[in-house]
């Protein structure tokens, strides 16, 4: 809201303002390496508000899940017919996919359910991501479906195509996941459609969060027509997390971006971002951001 003065005030303030001596022009002029080191701001950009500010208020953002999943849902019945077509990698198929049971396989988080209010409750608390908060959410089963998913899961669902979610959540919020899941319409055949962190495979080690054990789970039962995720770890076993690591896991599939794999967007957060700083979370905040920018381009 403005405030009007007064016109005598108003007369007065800008005496006061014309009386003021324009700043002098610099003896020299500002070299680009001495412009880059003038502050241009006393409080650093705050990253993850514009991320969750743009994932809720941004209709960029709808349109583009609303693309993907209507995309994906025009090429599902051909992928169906073509007996052929698989979208696990070679190595978590290890079992023949003929005469399996066509499936789709979908990440949960940014995938298919929007935890930005869970963003945004961090951003306003100050706090970072921490465990019990992040169960506590989940457990209250409130987040909402992403634009398209529903109508995506529902169409493949009704055309015999088995809907799995492989999740990075804890496998012991098994039913408050699944419960928000139904909530939001999306199909859930039964407790065997999520697959959390911490699920048992049998002759198979798991290495941290990846979810390559799950998959191979998976290629016993279906033939997986596609696979959604906002990271590519939701797609493909990644050894090494760096820039040219994630590179190489991705190298072989690049054909099947767009057809086979559907990738959705996740700026609040993913394993992009510790990759760019050699994974050390315990490195002081200040450290990780200097990281951060040296990885940027600037021409």
């Amino acid at each position: 809201m403005s405030v009007r003065l007064p016109t005598a005030l108003a007369a007065l303030a800008l005496l006061a303002a014309c009386s003021v001596a324009p700043p002098k022009a610099p003896p020299h002029p500002i070299t680009a390496t001495a412009a880059a080191a003038i502050p241009t701001a006393t409080t650093p950009a705050d990253d993850n508000l514009n991320a969750v500010a743009w994932s809720q208020t941004a209709i960029e953002h709808d349109l583009i899940y609303l693309q993907t999943y209507r995309d994906a849902e025009s090429r599902l019945l051909p992928a169906l017919a073509d007996k052929q077509w698989d979208a696990l990698p070679k190595d978590d198929r290890v079992a023949p996919a003929k005469g399996l049971t066509p499936a789709v396989v979908l990440d949960i988080d940014e995938t298919v359910l929007d935890n930005s209010p869970y963003q945004a409750r961090l951003i306003k608390s100050g706090g970072e991501f921490n465990e019990a908060d992040w169960a506590a959410w989940c457990k209250e089963e409130r987040a909402r479906a992403l634009p398209g998913v529903v109508e995506f899961t529902q169409f493949a669902a009704s055309n015999g195509i088995a809907v799995i979610y492989i999740s990075n959540r804890a496998k012991d919020l098994d039913q408050a996941t699944l419960s928000n899941l139904r909530k939001a319409g999306l199909p859930v055949s039964g407790p065997e459609a999520f697959l959390g962190l911490g699920t048992f495979v049998e002759d198979c080690e798991q290495v941290g969060t990846e979810k390559g054990c799950r998959r191979q789970l998976v290629s016993h039962k279906y033939r997986v027509l596609m696979q959604f995720g906002d990271q590519i770890g939701d797609f493909v076993t990644v050894l090494a997390n760096n820039a040219e690591g994630r590179q190489k896991a991705m190298a072989p599939y690049m054909g099947w971006v767009g057809t086979h794999w559907f990738v959705l967007p996740n700026p609040t957060y993913g394993a992009w971002e510790p990759a760019l700083f050699n994974n050390d979370w315990s490195a002081p905040r200040d450290d990780r951001r200097r990281q951060k920018i040296q990885s940027l381009r600037f021409d």
